[in-house]
């Protein structure tokens, strides 16, 4: 049986080592876990031509909307995201399965939220969209979408309003950040932008980036006296939800844990 990550790039995805872990820990010495640099257009093309061995793909950017509109079978909540980051074979099929907005549940109850008043979300990507998902199950009352181009946040505010979230959109230059809560969603390279935003000492941040860690604004919301979490938590357990999907079997908590912090150790 064979699985593997698909984006582009794709080389520095931590998916291959969780995967391979959970493979070995599980027994199943006849599956394969590889990492596939394709864009949003090929995927068509490579789904069309695999054969019945390929079980699973985890997808990263920038396919995951291009995953939603290829699949035979969409889940509710993929749809909702018009975003998957994961595709599964069924007897149907390739269905469509999200497990991105799990992987930011558990990341910030680990971080001790377990209610959510208000928070912030800075960006409006797929990213964005899931972490609205996941602020609305853990209660959001007031969600404020933080970005550049107000224009840009149409899809997160779409999500929101189905989940009955009201939602304020401000440009990042007046951002005021008066949530406890804030989940930074945008790349390292954008994140200078946000080093002289009013980070202060209540607030937890979580942003979603995992490498290089620390990032610049991991390290800024520190030095306020604030309290932050990574994104390898988010690939962690977005990852364990995946290989249950993938297999059928329970996943392997511990050993994939191991497999990931060892990664990380070397990086």
């Amino acid at each position: 049986m064979r699985a593997a990550v698909l984006g582009r790039p794709v080389g520095h995805s931590l998916s291959p080592v969780l995967h391979r872990a959970a493979y070995e820990a599980l027994g199943l010495t006849d599956w394969t876990y590889d990492a596939l640099d394709i864009g949003a257009a090929d995927l068509p093309v490579l789904l069309a031509g695999l054969g019945e061995e390929w079980r699973g793909f985890s997808v990263t950017m920038p396919c995951k909307q291009a995953a939603v509109d290829v699949a035979d079978v969409v889940e509710p909540l993929p749809r909702l995201l018009h975003a998957a980051n994961t595709l599964v074979r069924t007897p149907q099929g390739w269905r469509a399965e999200n497990t991105d907005v799990a992987g930011v549940g558990m990341a910030l109850q680990l971080a001790g939220v377990e209610q959510v008043g208000s928070a912030v979300v800075i960006g409006a990507g797929g990213t964005a969209a899931a972490a609205a998902v996941a602020l609305a199950s853990l209660g959001a009352e007031l969600v404020e979408v933080v970005v550049r181009d107000p224009a840009r946040a149409r899809d997160v505010l779409g999500v929101l309003g189905t989940l009955g979230v009201p939602a304020e959109v401000i440009p990042l230059g007046e951002a005021a950040l008066d949530a406890p809560l804030v989940v930074s969603t945008v790349p390292v390279d954008a994140q200078p932008a946000l080093l002289g935003l009013p980070w202060r000492a209540e607030h937890t941040l979580l942003d979603v980036l995992y490498g290089p860690w620390p990032t610049p604004l991991a390290e800024r919301v520190a030095a306020a006296g604030g309290t932050v979490a990574g994104g390898l938590d988010v690939l962690f357990w977005q990852a364990t939800a995946q290989v249950e999907l993938m297999t059928g079997l329970p996943a392997p908590i511990a050993a994939m844990r191991t497999a990931l912090d060892a990664a990380v150790a070397t990086r």
